[in-house]
């Protein structure tokens, strides 16, 4: 995730070291070495749930006997965590599993699987089809890994690709990979009752569960026990959590569960992804208004602004209520609370002037940043079913370049504001061009890079903001 390059499946407005910390990115497992005997290396694509469920997946073979390696030539076990969201990210993993195959050729023995959204979706086009791998599993069947690699083990093919209603792995402890030691993702639910026309989630990862508000609880207190100074909490649509104990006596939806993670410390930051505009709340808004740990700010997807649109990608809203959840943050937390969304031009049958309903809303909301995209038809979605993909692509292509111009004017625009502010920033790293200087980020999920001086990782640090571009900040600490 880059600044816009007419790539052109998906753009985002921000920098690389924005985008990292947020969604869209591929990700390696990092070298452990405690004697196992056995070495596992994962690849994670697409979204921040894919990453955490990696984590997952490690805890689970660690267990069963394997290290981790952060070279795949090393490696016993090779899995892909796979991402089904646009059809780009479906040919990077085949091009991914096309040079593994050469690998493993000069490694016998390796073992080569599939995880995640993917896997679920073209089982049989991998296993028996392009023989590509020798391992498939779905998002909620990890627990069944080291009983289906004994079975590769023994010379045959391994598939579980099985949704549940139940499965939420709150009693796995994850392995952190590629931490910083300061951020953590939390998963705090599973799967989407939300049935997007454009998307494959629903298909992929099965209905929308809860996790146990007590273990994510324990999970983020064990946390800050290790160090960490933030936790995002995760799911395809937060604000839709709801969580009751087995004798129904307790109940729980987000923003209850917001305030227990916020009240295990103050130093603890929080942050949360993905809000839907159809169930973000009011109670949520002001739960993050009144604890100053929770971070202002929302990512709210609003993928079009034109009503009838949005009623074909069947989002259950239209651009009277996507702006009034708009005016609703502002009002309860403010015009520096940051907002950032989803947009895709050239959704089916979509005429020049619903596009530029989505221009204006993007002049309405003012975004800090956002991802955008135009529109790839997923096979198996209502859209793919029911709707004609009938926009040119270079009609797609010069809708999108237009939404990318406007939405970097903004994000200057609002990169101008914090110039002469103070703001608290938590130090991840060195910054990526210098190790004189530090990078972290502030409330709004915005990257800031200033001197290193005495500061270290996991320190917060009041930064005055003297200069910035599309998408970084740059400041000087205040003592």
């Amino acid at each position: 995730m880059h600044s816009p390059i007419l790539d052109l499946d998906f753009i985002d407005s921000r920098t690389p070291e924005q985008a990292s910390a947020t969604s869209c990115d591929t990700k390696v497992t990092e070298e452990t070495n405690t004697g196992r005997q056995r070495k596992l290396y994962i690849e994670s694509y697409g979204c921040q749930m894919n990453f955490s469920d990696s984590e997952i997946v490690s805890s689970i073979l660690f267990e069963a006997g394997f290290d981790t390696t952060s070279e795949a030539a090393n490696a016993d076990l090779v899995l892909l965590n796979t991402c089904s969201i646009r059809e780009k990210a479906e040919q990077t993993v085949r091009h991914r599993l096309t040079q593994l195959q050469h690998l493993k050729k000069k490694r016998p023995g390796m073992v080569v699987g599939v995880l995640g959204c993917m896997a679920e979706r073209l089982k049989k086009n991998l296993l028996e089809e392009e023989k590509m791998v020798d391992l498939v599993v779905g998002p909620d069947a990890y627990r069944d890994l080291p009983s289906l690699i004994n079975e590769v083990d023994e010379g045959q093919k391994a598939v579980n690709v099985l949704l549940s209603r139940e499965e939420t792995y709150a009693d796995i402890n994850p392995i952190r990979l590629n931490s910083n030691g300061v951020s953590a993702f939390v998963s705090i639910m599973r799967g989407c009752d939300n049935m997007c026309s454009f998307c494959v989630v629903p298909f992929t990862r099965g209905r929308e569960r809860s996790r146990d508000a007590h273990s994510i609880v324990r999970e983020a207190q064990d946390l800050v026990k290790q160090g960490y100074k933030e936790v995002t909490l995760l799911g395809q649509n937060v604000d839709s959590y709801k969580w009751q104990s087995e004798d129904g006596v307790e109940k729980v939806n987000f923003a209850q569960l917001l305030e227990r993670v916020a009240l295990i410390s103050p130093d603890l930051r929080v942050r949360f992804s993905t809000s839907h505009p159809k169930d973000i709340t009011d109670e949520v808004l002001y739960t993050m208004k009144k604890y100053d740990n929770i971070c202002k700010y929302i990512h709210l997807p609003a993928q079009s602004g034109n009503s009838r649109v949005l009623e074909l990608m069947n989002r259950t809203y239209d651009r009277n209520w996507y702006i009034e959840r708009v005016d609703a943050i502002r009002r309860i937390l403010g015009e520096d609370c940051g907002i950032s969304t989803d947009m895709i031009a050239g959704f089916c049958s979509e005429t020049e002037e619903e596009h530029q309903d989505t221009l204006s809303l993007i002049d309405y909301v003012q975004y800090d940043y956002a991802y955008m995209f135009f529109y790839s038809e997923r096979p198996g979605t209502l859209a793919a079913r029911k709707l004609q993909d009938d926009i040119p692509l270079e009609v797609k292509k010069r809708r999108l370049q237009e939404i990318i111009d406007k939405q970097r004017e903004y994000s200057q625009i609002r990169n101008q504001l914090a110039v002469g502010q103070v703001q608290k920033v938590l130090v991840e790293g060195f910054s990526k061009r210098s190790d004189e200087m530090l990078s972290g980020r502030n409330d709004q999920n915005k990257v800031v890079i200033f001197p290193k001086q005495h500061f270290k990782k996991g320190d917060y640090v009041n930064v005055l903001i003297t200069d910035c571009s599309v998408g970084t900040l740059f400041g000087e600490p205040v003592h």
